[in-house]
């Protein structure tokens, strides 16, 4: 099912770990309509980047978010939230700069060292955020060029 002209439904809610620890990772209803509110924003960030992007999380149903060490509070588990990468334009962290600048409209962007995060949820704080690393827990500063 096709979400906007460049995401679907599947590419927003596939998990490797769903699939081998035999996790139901498929969304509600009401999941769906979110998904469709992340698609939305992740063309935005197509324009913005000129380019594809690669999604490497998106959905997470509670359980999987469990397993793979997500925050309780994950907007992945609402269907607001997913982590990508786009190599055509460049690093996390020129991703970050550029949708910055370009005052996009979101929740949440994160330079999360190897893959960027971007909520959509509601709120639509427009954090720019770096996330750092320590023994497996991350602190969150607030982005600077």
């Amino acid at each position: 099912m096709q979400l906007t002209e460049h995401f679907s439904l599947e590419e927003l809610t596939q998990s490797q770990v769903a699939s081998r620890k035999g996790i139901d990772n498929e969304p509600s209803e009401t999941i769906k309509k979110n998904l469709k509110v992340l698609a939305e924003g992740l063309e935005r960030i197509r324009a913005i980047l000129l380019c594809p992007l690669h999604i490497s999380s998106g959905y997470r149903c509670s359980s999987l978010n469990k397993l793979i060490g997500g925050s309780a509070k994950s907007a992945h588990m609402n269907g607001y939230a997913a982590d990508f990468t786009a190599p055509a334009f460049g690093n996390p962290e020129a991703i970050v700069r550029t949708l910055k600048r370009s005052m996009l409209q979101c929740d949440q962007v994160i330079m999360e060292g190897t893959w960027v995060h971007v909520s959509f949820a509601p709120t639509m704080r427009n954090q720019f955020l770096t996330a750092t690393f320590n023994k497996g827990v991350a602190t969150y500063s607030e982005y600077k060029e």
